[in-house]
């Protein structure tokens, strides 16, 4: 029963099994087949016999169906066979029409190919022209940029390259040809990228090599703004009754024949303004610029230009060696820096970008160093005044020129003060020749006048003023000499010179008043002051001159008062002001006086030791002459003559001067007496010497210089008359007894001078009284002579301990 149950169960799945082999493609059967032995152990004999049955039943199906269609193929075979006959014959007629028709047709297909050949060669003309339409542009764009290459139309080239590529080349990329061009565009590129290179270099040689002309422009320019500035400020000032500092005399002689100058020019150059776009073609920069920034290599091209301009900056601030020596030197140095910095400046304005403000303000600096340093060592070497003048013109010109395109110059003008410094140096040199000139051509007499026109013409130049001069009657005499108003008149010059240099410097009045007194008493305190003493000192100056340089200085000193005024008037500074610089012509010319009043002394004294070296004593003498010594009476005549002379002198310089030659004299004779070499001395000498001892207190009392009171002038020689009194007397007794006492006779005798002559009296008298022996007063006074000796031995001996 179970084995019943599992075949029925069975029969389904097999049934199932066939439907699926029937139904699948064969390469899906294997899994199926599978399943059936992998059921129950007798499914695969079932399924088989299953299988067989299914295979018969399909054969009855076949069997079947072909004999209910067997009759309709029959039919058809023989209705087949009846159309047999009627096929061949259409066969025949359909080839028979067919080779009609091909034989119809071939000429129809010789026009028809044709046709088709000319439709073809029409498409591809028409293509062709389409292809041309769209590369012509861009062939006459090309063509375009090879004329602008030959043209050097650089930058239009560069907008063109832009063209082509970003609008014609896109169209025709596929060509051949345009891989040319556009492998070619680059090559282009780089060359007018040489070409504008080398175009930017020439102008660079070519600004290099005008910056002078450039400079001498623009500085000529600012020169003629200025001389047009100053003359209307003077119009406007004339016009509005102001009161403008006075440059004296020179605006008269120089500032107005440059206004004028300077108007004649700007007359004449008033329709041709040069500019330094007229001077130099910019148009190989800015192409440059444009061509560098289409490229996108902007960077590179300042770079570059930045860099080569900063050399050529330090060629142009290196200066030549011999600079200093001409006014050109100095003028070819500044108009190529000028020349320079307006390029740079035109760049500035016209450029954006390629020069900064910044770039110039430091470029400017370091060429501001450099031209300082240059100015301040080259100037050192100038030793003419013109030189440095015309130097300190250019140097505010320059200044001047550089300010009116923005760059600050307030180190230039600082510059100029010190270059002020050095230019008052040089007038000082250049004025101490004038000065030693001015003294060598001198006659150091007082200045004859012989009618009212030579009067005016010296008190024109000098100011003096003497009422009692004015009364008298022609001729007559100024008391000073030729060079005192040829010294005041130099004096001025030097004040004039020395305002020359305070123009254009920007400085108030006040300053320049104090630079034109600070400068003067320089001249007066220096330059004055040493040339006076080197002419006081100077062998062949007498004591007459001696005696007239003194009366000069005197009349200096009095119209250094008028100098202040010549200043004042020159700057309208009042010499009350608080700051106002005093002139120090007082101290100066009286330190000369002092040292000419010095000079005379020694120059007097000097006299006196040559005549006294003419003294020819007869040391050994028994008499005197009965008469002055000749030598001396010559001396005291020339003291006489000479006295007479310093009548002209401030009082107390001849009264000192007198005082000092009696002392000097007496003191020579002293020294004459006390000499070393001379050994022994006669009675008869001292007399005589005392003769002449006595006519040199004749000529001190006889009043040689007004103003000296009493015997003063005879105190000089009481040395002297105390000693010889005391030999002339030969009262020993009373000189030892009172020495020392206040009311001592012989007060001023000093006991080692005593005792010097003595001895020398002594060995004489041994001498000359061989037989003294013999006489008892000539052995007396020997012996005297010896005690006396021993006496004052002994007392100088005293003196020596007690000190």
């Amino acid at each position: 029963m179970a084995e019943n149950g599992d075949g029925l169960g069975t029969v389904p799945e097999h049934e199932r099994i066939l439907q699926e082999i029937e139904s699948t493609d064969t390469a899906c059967v294997g899994p199926t087949l599978r399943s059936v032995y992998d059921d129950q152990p007798n499914a695969h004999k079932k399924f088989m016999e299953k299988l067989d049955a299914c295979i018969r039943n399909h054969d009855k199906e076949i069997e079947k169906m072909c004999n209910f269609h067997h009759q309709g193929f029959v039919d058809a075979i023989t209705e087949l066979l009846k159309v047999r006959t009627d096929a061949e014959k259409l066969k025949v007629q359909v080839t028979d029409t067919n080779r009609r028709f091909q034989d119809a047709g071939k000429e129809v297909i010789v026009q028809t190919e044709d046709i088709i050949r000319c439709r073809i060669q029409q498409r591809n003309i028409t293509t062709v022209v389409e292809k041309l339409q769209l590369c012509l542009p861009v062939l006459e764009m090309y063509s375009k940029l090879k004329e602008q290459m030959s043209a050097k139309r650089y930058y239009s080239a560069l907008k063109t390259m832009e063209q082509l590529e970003n609008v014609f080349f896109p169209r025709v990329s596929q060509y051949r040809f345009c891989q040319l061009m556009i492998e070619n565009l680059p090559k282009l590129r780089e060359d007018i990228k040489e070409i504008s290179m080398s175009d930017l270099k020439d102008f660079l040689e070519s600004i290099r090599k005008h910056s002078d002309k450039i400079g001498e422009t623009a500085m000529k320019q600012a020169q003629q703004q200025k001389i047009f500035n100053v003359a209307l400020q003077k119009q406007n000032n004339v016009k509005f009754g102001k009161n403008v500092y006075i440059n004296d005399r020179i605006p008269e002689e120089r500032n107005e024949v440059e206004l004028k100058r300077g108007f004649e020019e700007e007359d004449e150059n008033e329709e041709e303004v040069l500019t330094v776009q007229d001077l130099v073609d910019f148009s190989p920069v800015y192409r440059c610029l444009h061509i560098y920034s289409v490229l996108g290599d902007e960077e590179t091209f300042e770079n570059y230009y930045r860099k080569q301009r900063k050399k050529q900056a330090r060629l142009v601030l290196q200066p030549q060696s011999n600079m200093h020596e001409t006014v050109d030197g100095y003028r070819r140095y500044f108009t190529q820096i000028v020349g320079f910095f307006v390029v740079e400046d035109h760049i500035l304005h016209v450029t954006q970008g390629l020069v900064t403000r910044a770039y110039t303000d430091e470029l400017w600096n370091m060429a501001l160093s450099k031209i300082i340093a240059v100015l301040r060592a080259h100037s050192s070497y100038c030793t003419d005044p013109d030189l440095v003048l015309e130097l300190k013109n250019l140097i505010v010109i320059f200044a001047d020129t550089l300010q009116g395109y923005g760059f600050p110059v307030n180190r230039l003008f600082d510059l100029l003060f010190e270059i002020r410094d050095q230019y008052n140096e040089t007038l000082l040199k250049k004025w101490a020749g004038v000065f030693r000139d001015i003294f060598e051509e001198d006659n150091y007499s007082p200045i004859p006048i012989v009618n009212e026109e030579e009067y005016k013409v010296v008190i024109s130049k000098f100011p003096f003023q003497d009422p009692d001069l004015e009364k008298q009657s022609f001729p007559k005499k100024f008391p000073m000499s030729q060079s005192v108003p040829h010294i005041y008149i130099q004096v001025k010059e030097f004040i004039y010179a020395s305002l020359k240099f305070s123009e254009s410097l920007h400085r108030s009045s006040t300053e320049i008043d104090d630079m034109l007194r600070k400068s003067t008493n320089l001249l007066l305190t220096r330059t004055l002051s040493s040339c006076l003493l080197n002419l006081i000192r100077k062998p062949h100056i007498g004591l007459t001159e001696l005696v007239q340089i003194i009366i000069n200085t005197t009349h200096l000193e009095q119209a250094c008062k008028y100098l202040e005024d010549f200043i004042t008037n020159i700057t309208n500074i009042s010499q009350e002001t608080v700051h106002t610089t005093r002139l120090y012509g007082l101290s100066t010319f009286k330190d000369a006086r002092h040292a000419a009043e010095g000079e005379i002394y020694t120059k007097l004294n000097q006299k006196i030791d040559e005549f006294v070296q003419l003294a020819d004593y007869d040391w050994t003498m028994s008499e005197p002459d009965g008469r002055a010594s000749g030598y001396l009476m010559d001396l005291i005549n020339f003291l006489r003559s000479i006295f007479q002379v310093f009548t002209h002198l401030p009082g107390k310089v001849a009264q000192t001067a007198c005082m000092s030659a009696c002392q000097h004299l007496s003191t020579s004779l002293m020294q004459m007496l006390l000499d070393s070499e001379l050994k022994q001395i006669s009675m008869g000498a001292v007399q005589q010497f005392n003769l002449d001892v006595i006519q040199c207190e004749l000529f001190a009392s006889s009043e040689p210089v007004p103003g000296l009171q009493g015997d003063t002038l005879q105190l000089a020689f009481i040395d002297l008359r105390q000693l010889l009194d005391l030999f002339m007397v030969w009262d020993w007794s009373t000189y030892l007894a009172d020495y020392g006492q206040p009311a001592s006779k012989y007060l001023r005798v000093n006991p080692n001078t005593a005792l010097t002559l003595l001895e020398k009296m002594k060995d004489t008298s041994k001498k000359n009284n061989i037989f003294a022996q013999f006489r008892k007063n000539d052995r007396d006074k020997q012996k005297l002579i010896e005690t006396v000796v021993k006496q004052l031995r002994s007392l100088v001996n005293g003196m020596s301990q007690h000190t």
